[in-house]
C-alpha cells in the first residue's frame, strides 16, 4: 500500500499551492526515495545528468506538444515566480521611452503595473477597481502606440477570468499563473506568457515562460545576466542550477494532461465542474456569487454567504464532508473554491451535496 493511500485524502479546494493528479504524487514521491534505478534521490542528481536532462527535454517536448508551441517561441523553466516575471517581461520587452498598456483586473495586475512603472510610462488601458474587481472589462481602447498590452488571464482572489482574448496590432503579455493548461489557446496571438507552476501545473518553485524569440534583444538597456532571458533560451534554462524536483514534478502533470486527453480534454473536464457549483451558487439562497455571470472563473469560483454569520457554520460543515480550502483570500474574505485541472467532478459533487445539507438546515 503507498503513503497516499494509507489515509484517506481530503477534497482540496486550495487556490496555491494547489491540488496535483494522484499519480503524479506517487511518481514524485517514489523519486525523491530513488530516480530511474541510479542509487540516488532525484534531489540529489546533477542537474547535468543525462537522467535529469531527460526530463527537461521532455518538459520541454510536453509544453510544445499541449499548446501547440510555434518554433519561433522558446520555452523556459526559470524561478522566481510570476512576481519575478512582472519586472522581468518589462525590463527585456519595454524599451526605453515607450508606452506600455495594462488591463488592471486585480491584486496581481496591480502588483505587476507597478514593477512595470520602473522602465517605462504605463497606461491603464482599464480596470474593475470600481467594483472590487468582480468583472473583466470590456469596453477598453489599445492606443496604437503601445509597445505591448499586458493582461491576466484568470484572477484567482476575485474568481474573474478572460473567457476571450483581444484582436490587437500590439503583442500581447499575459499572466496565465491559475489557468494555464485548462483550455486550448491560440499562442501566436500571445508575445509571451508566463505561468508560476503551484496553481495547475507543478509545485511551487519554477515558473513557465513561453517567449517569442522575434521581441527580444530590442531594449536599450543593460539586462542582468540572470535577468535576460536571452541567457536562459542559450543554456536550455540550466545557466545555473534549475529547481530539479518542480520542473520533474511538472513533467509528470503534463504526462498526466497528455494521457488524459490534452488541454481540450481538461477545458469539457472544467467547465463541467464549473456549471455543477455555479449552478448550485445560484439555486440555493444561502449563497452569492461574487463575480459578474459572463466573467465567472472555471478555476477559482468565488461567493459569499448571504448571511456572513452562516459562514463559520458551513466551513464547519464543508469540513466534516473533508472539504478543505475554502476561506476566500485573506486580502477580500468570503469563500472560494479552486477546482483546478487535476481536482475532479467527485469532489465538486460533494462540495454541492454540503452545500445543499447546508441549505436544509439553516434555509
Amino acid at each position: 500500500m503507498s503513503v497516499l493511500t494509507q489515509k484517506k485524502k481530503k477534497h482540496n479546494f486550495f487556490a496555491g499551492p494547489a491540488i496535483l493528479p494522484a499519480p503524479v504524487l506517487e511518481q514524485a514521491a517514489a523519486a525523491v526515495v530513488e530516480f530511474e534505478d541510479m542509487g540516488l534521490s532525484l534531489l540529489e542528481i546533477s542537474h547535468r545528468s543525462k537522467q535529469f536532462v531527460g526530463v527537461m527535454d521532455e518538459a520541454f517536448a510536453l509544453t510544445r506538444s499541449l499548446l501547440n508551441v510555434p518554433d519561433n517561441y522558446e520555452v523556459l523553466f526559470l524561478t522566481g515566480g510570476a512576481s519575478s516575471q512582472f519586472f522581468m517581461t518589462a525590463m527585456n520587452l519595454l524599451p526605453q521611452g515607450k508606452k506600455v498598456g495594462y488591463l488592471n483586473t486585480g491584486t496581481w495586475s496591480d502588483k505587476a503595473i507597478k514593477e512595470a512603472n520602473i522602465f517605462g510610462e504605463v497606461v491603464e488601458v482599464g480596470s474593475s477597481k470600481d467594483e472590487g474587481f468582480n468583472y473583466i472589462p470590456k469596453d477598453y481602447a489599445t492606443p496604437e502606440d503601445l509597445h505591448y498590452l499586458h493582461l491576466t488571464s484568470n484572477n484567482t482572489i476575485y474568481g474573474t477570468q478572460l473567457q476571450s482574448f483581444p484582436t490587437v496590432s500590439m503583442p500581447i503579455v499575459c499572466d496565465m499563473s491559475s489557468d494555464i493548461f485548462s483550455r486550448p489557446l491560440d499562442i501566436q496571438k500571445f508575445g509571451l506568457i508566463y505561468a508560476g507552476a503551484q496553481k495547475n501545473l507543478g509545485p511551487a518553485g519554477t515558473t513557465l515562460v513561453i517567449v517569442n524569440k522575434d521581441l527580444l534583444g530590442k531594449v536599450n538597456r543593460v539586462i542582468p545576466t540572470m535577468l535576460d532571458y536571452r541567457t536562459h533560451i542559450a543554456k536550455g534554462s540550466s545557466f545555473n542550477t534549475p529547481p530539479v524536483y518542480p520542473i520533474y514534478v511538472c513533467m509528470l502533470t503534463m504526462r498526466w494532461l497528455k494521457e488524459n486527453g490534452g488541454v481540450a480534454a481538461m477545458q469539457k473536464r472544467n467547465e463541467a465542474k464549473a456549471a455543477l457549483l455555479y449552478g448550485e451558487i445560484d439555486r440555493n439562497d444561502l449563497f452569492n456569487g461574487y463575480a459578474h455571470v459572463d466573467d465567472r472563473s472555471r478555476m477559482n469560483v468565488t461567493f459569499t454567504m448571504a448571511n456572513p454569520e452562516h459562514e463559520a457554520d458551513f466551513l464547519a460543515l464543508a469540513a466534516e464532508a473533508d472539504c478543505v480550502g475554502l476561506k476566500g483570500h485573506r486580502s477580500v474574505g468570503g469563500l472560494r473554491a479552486s477546482i483546478y485541472n487535476a481536482l475532479g467532478l467527485s469532489s465538486v459533487e460533494i462540495l454541492v451535496d454540503a452545500m445543499k445539507e447546508f441549505g436544509r438546515t439553516k434555509g
